[in-house]
């Protein structure tokens, strides 16, 4: 298959409508037509149901669009890799790291201090999303490195480095009569009356509780009793008035890693991850906890 192919049949399948897409796509409905055609005879499967008012994925075309989408998202990613190696070979590698809007700040700020100290230390330019974003901006090839957030996040397909474990706490409006708890249990929180958990975006789109795309929104609503959090307990450092943080005990921990593509050859990228091995081991130190020995991101060294 062709990667033009694929864009027409992805168009197609996505509008379920041969004229839409063709205007999508900027072509003219019988080229189209004829390409999708002969997608289906050099694969011998029928992708569409076509009839004179409808168009309908077949099971076969169900898994070619799952199929495709990954397959463009790969190759766009290819294309954006590649162009920011080439830069990077002209005598400017910059990185581009993507973190989660209101997420781990003092850790944020703590590993870019740190790198910009070391000699030769390439420019970062620090992008910040929404939630549940950085993981596709890093796999689509807009990003170098990300952090994210375990069990949030995906980290499959990536190399990765722990930068810090720790426990969670549920986020309430002041007032709240669970607020003047020292601690908490899941069972407490998870289903609290008139407070519903948010959903997360692309993350978590079902659930009772409003659309969230922000921790300024979340926080937001926390505050207007229209929602309640079990969050990092970081997040305390971002709370502002009319909002409580009661630790819960039994919730699984989170842990924040820096993440990168396994393939990257990248001099820059693998001097901030020595650096963010470095902040680890100093802080396991600085806590009376073993240090383990530093591992070392074979696949983003020197080469």
């Amino acid at each position: 298959m062709e990667t033009r192919e694929l864009r027409y049949f992805v168009a197609v399948a996505e509008e379920l409508h041969f004229g839409r897409a063709a205007r999508r796509l900027g072509i003219a409905q019988p080229p189209l037509s004829r390409a999708i055609a002969q997608l289906e005879r050099r694969l011998g499967v029928s992708l569409l149901e076509r009839t004179s008012r409808s168009v309908a994925l077949t099971d076969a075309g169900s898994v070619l669009l799952v199929e495709g989408r990954a397959a463009l998202d790969a190759v766009d990613a290819a294309d954006r890799r590649t162009r920011r190696a080439a830069v990077a070979a002209t005598g400017h590698p910059g990185l581009v790291l993507v973190a989660k809007a209101g997420a781990s700040g003092e850790l944020l700020a703590k590993l870019l201090e740190a790198y910009a100290a070391e000699p030769g230390a390439a420019p970062v330019d620090v992008v910040l999303c929404g939630i549940g974003e950085q993981e596709r901006l890093l796999r689509d090839g807009r990003a170098d490195v990300a952090l994210l957030h375990l069990p949030f996040d995906s980290a499959a397909g990536f190399d990765t480095e722990e930068l810090r474990t720790e426990g969670r706490v549920v986020v309430l409006p002041a007032g709240h009569p669970l607020a003047t708890r020292d601690r908490v249990r899941m069972a407490e929180v998870s289903e609290l009356p008139g407070l519903p958990t948010p959903r997360f975006g692309d993350t978590n789109p079902d659930g009772p509780g409003p659309l969230v795309r922000d921790s300024t929104q979340l926080y937001q609503l926390i505050a207007l009793g229209r929602a309640s959090a079990v969050l990092p307990e970081s997040c305390r450092a971002d709370l502002r008035g009319g909002l409580a943080a009661v630790p819960v005990v039994d919730a699984p921990t989170v842990t924040t890693v820096l993440a990168w593509p396994s393939h990257s050859r990248s001099r820059a990228l693998a001097a901030l991850i020595r650096t963010a091995t470095g902040l680890q081991v100093a802080d396991l130190q600085v806590a009376g906890r073993p240090a383990a020995a530093a591992p070392w991101p074979v696949s983003a060294g020197p080469g």
